[in-house]
């Protein structure tokens, strides 16, 4: 009996986070679906997964404690923390926001088909990277 093939992977911005997991955003529901029905996976490491805690804490988010539970659990339940691969002699990208760069890192080494994002600086960068797509969450396709 063969093994059963893994999932494509994924590399979910903080933003995309906070539409499928806390506002649930219409855009995200192709992506959503997929992720429940375990045709891709999310990956990704600490400092991204530290960024998506801190996040859940601002202020200005409406959330509440028993909200920010059920979006930390939600992502959880998704997200697998592959090692990383090093690619010698790739120079990815750089994104004028430093704290940016961290995804892209994470795509290159995890072998993710994507970057799933709706950052601007990070949008910018899809024509120069060759290794995985850079997409708005609802251009994604598995």
């Amino acid at each position: 009996m063969s093994a059963q093939p893994l999932p494509p992977r994924v590399v979910l911005d903080t933003n995309v986070c906070l539409d499928l997991f806390f506002f649930r955003d219409p855009r995200c529901q192709a992506l959503a679906q997929a992720l429940t029905e375990g045709r891709v996976q999310a990956v990704s490491r600490a400092d991204c997964h530290a960024e998506w805690l801190r996040v859940l804490t601002y202020p200005d988010l409406p959330i509440t404690d028993a909200g920010r539970q059920q979006a930390m659990a939600a992502y959880d339940a998704h997200l697998s923390f592959p090692d990383l691969e090093e690619k010698d002699g790739v120079a990815l990208p750089r994104c004028r926001d430093p704290d940016d760069q961290m995804f892209l890192e994470v795509a290159l080494g995890a072998g993710a088909g994507a970057l799933v994002t709706k950052d601007n600086e990070l949008l910018r960068l899809a024509s120069r990277c060759p290794w995985f797509a850079i997409v708005l969450p609802e251009a994604w396709q598995p």
